[in-house]
């Protein structure tokens, strides 16, 4: 639940995933023309899901991930019936990044959550990619690529994505020219721009966040030069694309054109990401210039980057003026009752991690650490019963398994220590230490079931193992 200490660059995974690839030789039938079909698709976006997550740390914060979701689910909404459920997860990452893979799964990174102003500039750039998802643009490009292998695809996929793609060029022409073919083309970004725009316009947003999204791309693409991907800023330039946004905008009624914006989630949502994820010094600056220092939200920035600075006093002061005026505040109360329990202030944290769950019982960052609360006060009973139901909610969050696994060596279910703690490890990237858990839960298992959990643990290795 923590951020997890292991972010990889773009390029290191690209290069690390193509030369893997490169060198395999894998039995698989490759894809020819005109073969992709959908049950292809769903097959290599669930693959294709196990290799950014192996990868990359993701936010699992249902504050922020549910908000993300829900923005998300109302331009889904304005599409045509799709074969597949649309899946988005947040990656943690300072790249102005968010892209769509095969399957319906969608992906956009902090950076781009922190690098916009409005909400509808995110829609905006959720709209274009769920356009590339409508149209089948992907598939597309998959069905030109010939008679390549899916996992070499899926690597070149990732390296396009990432904004890296031009790394395919270091392992051969082979695979550079199969990145290029991959590449979305001038007319699929055009329409993924068009029918995006009607997605944005039809789910109630303000589209002018469509053409606003691209201005602010090119503005950080002048400012930091290639940091951009290219995905993004190519095929048509953005100058071009904001040119025909701007028009179509215009001839839109003017109860369309001129909708405002309502940011009021979405800047809340922003102090949480750039608090807790970016930059300490550089959050605390920000909300130290704040237009409102003296605001509920800003006190909360604050109080959560003092805490990660380890300033305790300054954080007990900020924590208490964001309680002063946002007491019946879910998430204010989960961040101070965390920031309680963390500094073994148990008596001051149940009280306040308790009623954040009564207000949010979908909260499971409170119900995680309220269930650690219990533990301590020797609940064991109720404790596991809610790190369970979290397990369940988020399934590959390796901080959840672990405490799930301890939990359950304590209260004398061995078996399910040992197997909580090899999930723990396999989902935080830790090869080495996978092995001693899994023999232990083989030699502990008993009955029918702990052996078929044991089975879907090995299943789960061994897709991760595909990428590593």
């Amino acid at each position: 639940m923590k951020g997890r200490k292991r972010l990889r660059s773009a390029v290191s995974l690209c290069l690390a995933v193509l030369l893997a690839l490169t060198l395999a030789v894998e039995p698989a039938r490759a894809i020819g023309f005109g073969e992709f079909t959908i049950a292809d698709e769903r097959e290599m976006g669930d693959k294709f899901a196990v290799l950014i997550r192996a990868q990359f740390p993701f936010v699992e914060d249902p504050e922020i991930l549910g908000y993300v979701r829900a923005l998300t689910e109302r331009l889904v909404r304005q599409m045509p019936a799709q074969p597949w459920t649309v899946d988005v997860n947040i990656i943690q990452n300072n790249a102005i990044n968010a892209f769509a893979g095969p399957g319906g799964h969608l992906y956009v990174f902090t950076g781009l959550l922190l690098s916009f102003q409005h909400e509808s500039e995110v829609a905006g750039v959720m709209a274009h990619e769920l356009a590339h998802v409508a149209q089948r643009h992907l598939a597309q490009r998959i069905e030109t690529s010939q008679l390549l292998a899916p996992l070499t695809i899926l690597g070149i996929l990732a390296g396009i994505f990432l904004g890296k793609g031009g790394a395919a060029a270091a392992y051969g022409a082979q695979a550079a020219q199969a990145s290029a073919i991959l590449a979305y083309t001038r007319d699929n970004e055009r329409e993924a721009d068009q029918v995006g725009l009607n997605y944005l316009a039809a789910a109630g947003f303000p589209p002018e966040g469509m053409a606003g999204a691209f201005e602010i791309l090119r503005r950080k693409q002048w400012m930091r030069g290639g940091s951009i991907p290219a995905y993004l800023t190519t095929h048509p330039g953005l100058d071009e694309r904001i040119g025909y946004i701007t028009d179509r905008i215009h001839r839109m009624p003017p109860e369309v054109a001129d909708r405002a914006d309502n940011d009021a989630r979405f800047l809340r949502v922003q102090t949480l990401l750039r608090a807790r994820y970016s930059d300490p010094d550089t959050a605390l600056s920000y909300f130290s210039q704040a237009a409102e220092p003296g605001g509920c939200m800003n006190a909360l920035g604050k109080a959560i980057v003092y805490d990660r600075q380890n300033k305790v006093n300054q954080a007990s002061e900020e924590f208490a003026k964001a309680l002063a005026c946002g007491n019946s505040d879910p998430l204010v109360l989960r961040e101070a009752g965390r920031f309680a329990f963390e500094r073994g202030r148990f008596e001051e944290a149940g009280p306040l991690l308790q009623k954040a769950v009564l207000l949010n019982p979908k909260d499971f960052i409170g119900l995680f650490f309220y269930s650690r609360l219990l533990a301590q006060t020797e609940q064991m009973e109720r404790a596991i019963e809610y790190m369970q139901r979290i397990s369940r909610e988020l399934p590959e969050d390796p901080e959840v398994r672990y405490w799930l696994g301890r939990l359950q060596g304590q209260a004398g279910n061995v078996f399910q220590g040992h197997l909580q703690l090899a999930y723990a490890e396999l989902y935080a990237n830790h090869k080495k230490k996978i092995a001693f858990h899994l023999d232990e839960a083989k030699r502990l298992a008993r009955t029918a079931e702990d052996k078929k959990a044991v089975e879907d643990f090995e299943a789960a290795l061994k897709a991760r193992e595909e990428f590593w």
